[in-house]
């Protein structure tokens, strides 16, 4: 089954701002388009920094600790802070990126390592093209049950393994899938759960799916004979 990518579900239009852009401005910026952060980009619309509200914020309680001559020698850093008055003294950089390409996994997995909210999103040549939030990563989970549980009837039991239609029985409930009925083959059963988990919106399978056949038996001693004899052997006459 198809997994979506970063491309499915990024911001395409996206606010920026430079390194000459100023604190005031990039306040600006996020109250009239009601977004908290904004990638710093060159002249070929490389990421080379990253401003979000937590950097505003780190600037004017670094005034506070210019006010207080205590507070600024204990936190070097704020007379830095207090000072600084563009996105490039303001600004996390180098940035970490994703690519359009990147399966959700993959960018879900970089943002709790790394912990960020936010990955701006770049092409081959390393140019702005979108980014994506942890909010646009859980979207795919917002699909409604009715929905899940036509494509695991249709596209997966029918389409895919050519299933009768009374074979398996799928309930869905907050996303959590559950299989009963009985299939020919019990190494159907796992392939069947695989495959339901990587379906868009599914948090979770629970099946108790009988068989009328062990294949499992038959093939993995079928592996053993032939692992025994070889691949390439052949028989004597």
């Amino acid at each position: 089954m198809q997994h979506r990518t970063v491309q499915d579900v990024m911001t395409r239009d996206v606010i920026v701002a430079h390194r000459e852009t100023t604190f005031k401005e990039i306040a600006g910026l996020f109250h009239r388009h009601d977004i908290t952060a904004v990638p710093i980009v060159d002249d070929q619309d490389h990421p080379v920094g990253i401003v979000s509200e937590a950097d505003l914020i780190r600037k004017e309680a670094a005034l506070l600790d210019e006010r207080h001559p205590v507070t600024r020698w204990l936190h070097p850093h704020g007379q830095y802070r207090a000072e600084a008055e563009i996105a490039e003294e303001m600004m996390t950089s180098p940035v970490v990126t994703a690519r359009a390409d990147w399966p959700l996994v993959e960018a879900a997995g970089v943002m709790h390592h790394k912990k960020l909210k936010r990955l701006p999103v770049t092409d081959e040549d390393g140019r702005l093209t979108g980014i994506v939030s942890r909010s646009d990563l859980l979207r795919p989970f917002l699909r409604e049950n009715d929905s899940i549980r036509e494509k695991i009837t249709h596209n997966v039991l029918l389409d895919t393994l050519w299933l009768p239609a009374d074979a398996v029985h799928v309930t869905v409930d907050d996303g959590i899938v559950t299989l009963t009925g009985t299939v020919e083959r019990k190494s159907l059963i796992p392939v069947i759960e695989s495959m339901c988990h990587s379906l868009d919106g599914v948090v979770a399978v629970r099946q108790t799916l009988g068989y009328e056949f062990d294949d499992t038996h038959v093939n993995a001693t079928r592996s053993a004979v032939r692992g025994v004899i070889g691949p390439h052997s052949a028989p004597h006459h």
